[in-house]
């Protein structure tokens, strides 16, 4: 039986992913702040897990290669949402997304990688996104974090080359979750942008909430998982598939353009 621990495991994509996995034969460890799972399974135990606290996360790793004799793959998921323009943003807002999303993803991984190490093998993913490629405006620290998140897991997959421990990006697009429910809007009323502010906000809800279901973010980690040989980088779905394709290969002006014609 293999052995998985996952941030964020709590609701969303990580919620989802937990059930698929489990249901796979997997043992599913699922971390989240408040330590809870949306429904009971056999194969998945809730820990409470702060992503934010390099001791935690050594201890909660410790404590399940104690119980189980091995850990085979970790799924960097946690992380969380803020919305508005770079002018009105303040730092801390800015700091809190990275420290959760980047750090919180540095932090896992750090406290795992010498259980993979001394096994010799262990899968890692991280969850980004489509953002990581394609900027919008007004998420401009959440692209920026998921693009760091991305930079990191494919400088690590070239590190780890030849140690048995592989690592994968797995790069959703709108996916239907609490996500949107909870984002911050970290800009106030009153300021020169409100009127962008408001349909930008209302199309990227739009956009959301008619996204994908989180299993299909869950069954192409299982996939991964299975392979021999993970991917680099893994887009789910046809349609970002080929908004990746096309953010390689259009001029960048042109991309901007097109983008702030479809979003601003």
């Amino acid at each position: 039986m293999e052995v998985v621990l996952i941030t964020g495991g709590s609701s969303g994509i990580g919620a989802a992913t937990s059930k698929i996995l489990a249901d796979a034969g997997m043992k599913v460890y699922a971390g989240s702040r408040r330590g809870t799972v949306q429904e009971a399974h056999p194969g998945i135990v809730p820990i409470k897990l702060d992503v934010n606290d390099a001791k935690a996360l050594k201890a909660a790793v410790e404590d399940i290669v104690a119980k189980e004799g091995r850990l085979d793959a970790v799924v960097c998921n946690a992380g969380n949402g803020i919305y508005g323009p770079v002018e009105y943003t303040p730092e801390e807002d800015a700091r809190a997304q990275f420290e959760t999303c980047y750090f919180g993803a540095v932090k896992t991984i750090q406290a795992c990688l010498p259980v993979f190490r001394k096994q010799g093998s262990g899968r890692i993913i991280t969850v980004t996104s489509v953002m990581a490629v394609l900027e919008l405006p007004y998420q401009v620290f959440y692209s920026s974090v998921k693009a760091a998140l991305l930079s990191l897991t494919e400088g690590l997959r070239m590190e780890l080359r030849g140690t048995g421990i592989q690592c994968c990006s797995i790069l959703p697009g709108d996916v239907a979750t609490g996500f949107t429910s909870a984002r911050k809007v970290t800009a106030p009323e009153g300021t020169p942008y409100d009127k962008g502010l408001k349909k930008n906000l209302a199309k990227i809800e739009k956009d959301e909430t008619g996204g994908m279901k989180p299993e299909v973010i869950g069954r192409a980690i299982l996939r991964q998982l299975r392979k021999r040989r993970m991917s680099a980088r893994v887009t789910p779905r046809l349609d970002y598939k080929a908004v990746n394709f096309l953010v390689r290969i259009l001029p960048t002006r042109l991309r901007l353009s097109i983008v702030n014609a479809l979003y601003n």
